[in-house]
């Protein structure tokens, strides 16, 4: 089964509200121009090849997007997104293979900054993350940067990586105090993630500075999303895991719960996912305030 319909369906999500008017910045490989993305990716920007079209040379990027807001309309409804009616942001920070530096990333969140007003972007989703250096890292250019974007009262939801179980091991920018670092519920089954077989891969906590992290979890494993189709797929929608997947699955809730509470901030936003998730009797330092549950978010 569509595991982001799994965690929305039934009578307690009969909304409305479905991110409408919301903007949301997606961090990541660029997007592709999916059919389930209607006309509502309002902005495209690329920081690693300065193109001007719409493009996702890896496919993470479009999945990530799917799975905040994609509508469902290629799959009769299956495939939909948290949020099927939110407005996207595209910032390619990402190459081709996954991978980016830190400099991309936060010209990024500049732009973001700069342009928020304009496309009315509450939300920046970054599902990917570096491997923190030492104890210093809190400081480092990157959590200042989000952090920067969280005190401009954005709302950054990032993946706390695939690196657990092992203590402290966060990635940054999750490891910041301030955003909201989203792991995965449902890592205990052996999962083919970006190409190795793993098992309890979601990143623990704390983090060097003894932050209890992450924050919140959310399916993450086998979620089918959008696909960038191209010369090698010919195929509208694929199944990836991980953080990365888990991430957007948060960010596209607070969607639905911007559009139902636009006045909300974002310490009001982290403060009811705090209070309305549902404790998994997990350590906290692998499941955070517990699992996030839509219906009672929005309740």
């Amino acid at each position: 089964m569509n595991r982001v319909l799994e965690l929305i369906k039934g009578p307690e999500f009969d909304s409305p509200y479905l991110g409408q008017k919301i903007g949301i910045a997606v961090l990541d490989t660029g997007i592709y121009s999916h059919p389930d993305f209607d006309n509502r990716v309002i902005a495209f920007r690329d920081l690693v090849h300065n193109q001007s079209f719409m493009y996702d040379d890896c496919g993470h990027g479009t999945h990530v997007s799917g799975i905040i807001a994609g509508s469902g309309s290629a799959s009769d409804g299956y495939c939909h997104g948290v949020a099927p009616k939110a407005n996207l942001i595209g910032v390619k920070v990402l190459d081709h293979k996954g991978n980016g530096n830190i400099k991309h990333l936060l010209e990024g969140i500049q732009w973001v900054i700069k342009h928020k007003d304009k496309y009315n972007i509450r939300i920046i989703n970054i599902s990917a993350g570096t491997v923190p250096k030492d104890s210093k890292e809190e400081s480092s250019t990157l959590v200042k940067g989000v952090e920067e974007a969280w005190d401009k009262g954005i709302i950054v939801v990032t993946a706390a990586g695939n690196n657990g179980p092992k203590p402290m091991s966060i990635t940054t920018p999750g490891i910041s105090r301030k955003v909201i670092t989203v792991g995965c519920s449902d890592d205990q089954k052996l999962t083919n993630v970006q190409g190795n077989k793993v098992v309890n891969y979601s990143g623990r906590g704390p983090t060097a500075s003894c932050i209890c992290k992450p924050d919140i979890v959310a399916p993450g494993s086998g979620i089918i999303s959008c696909a960038a189709m191209g010369k090698r797929n010919s195929k509208l929608y694929c199944i990836k895991s991980g953080t990365s997947m888990a991430t957007p699955i948060v960010s596209g809730a607070i969607a639905v719960l911007l559009s139902k509470y636009p006045y909300l901030t974002n310490v009001d936003v982290k403060i009811r996912l705090k209070e309305k998730s549902v404790d998994l009797g997990l350590p906290k330092n692998q499941q955070g305030w517990g699992m996030l549950d839509v219906g009672n978010l929005l309740s």
